[in-house]
């Protein structure tokens, strides 16, 4: 699976429309996050550099992930665990994600009436809410098969 710039959602088109340089350590990392199924982590993408035999460092696929990251193409997760992963996102309205607690694979989901909730919320707390984020955990409908379907807790 490649990473074309033409696609108007691609980490490199995000970083196109920024302004940032299309370099080829960019590009590289933009290829390595496009051939992952799900979240990962930088050590993820380091380790994957290494297998391709790609001459980027460490310190250019964290740079280019905040890159990434502050241009919204991609996104940081909390995982249950207290680490850190990230997604690739489409650089559209605010989202939320569900994320397989197995497998890693992640979807973007929409508000769902979350909006409301985060209004009521600033009412009554009388705080200025100016973001949120919302991650939800879980066994994906592949996983789930494999298991079964866990009750909630």
């Amino acid at each position: 699976m490649g990473v074309l710039v033409e696609s108007p959602d691609s980490p490199l088109a995000a970083l196109d429309r920024a302004g940032y340089r299309l370099t080829g350590p960019r590009r590289a990392v933009a290829e390595l996050i496009a051939a992952r199924n799900g979240h990962f982590t930088a050590a993820d993408l380091v380790g994957d550099a290494v297998v391709r035999r790609l001459d980027i460092g460490r310190a250019t696929i964290f740079r280019t992930l905040d890159v990434l990251e502050s241009v919204n193409a991609i996104e940081r997760i909390d995982l249950p665990s207290g680490d850190h992963a990230y997604i690739a996102c489409e650089p559209a309205a605010h989202h939320h994600h569900v994320v397989c607690a197995r497998c890693g694979r992640a979807a973007d989901v929409d508000d769902a009436g979350l909006a409301g909730v985060v209004s009521r919320i600033a009412a009554e707390s009388g705080y200025q809410i100016d973001d949120h984020r919302l991650e939800l955990f879980g066994l994906c409908p592949a996983c789930q098969t494999v298991q079964g379907p866990r009750t909630s807790g």
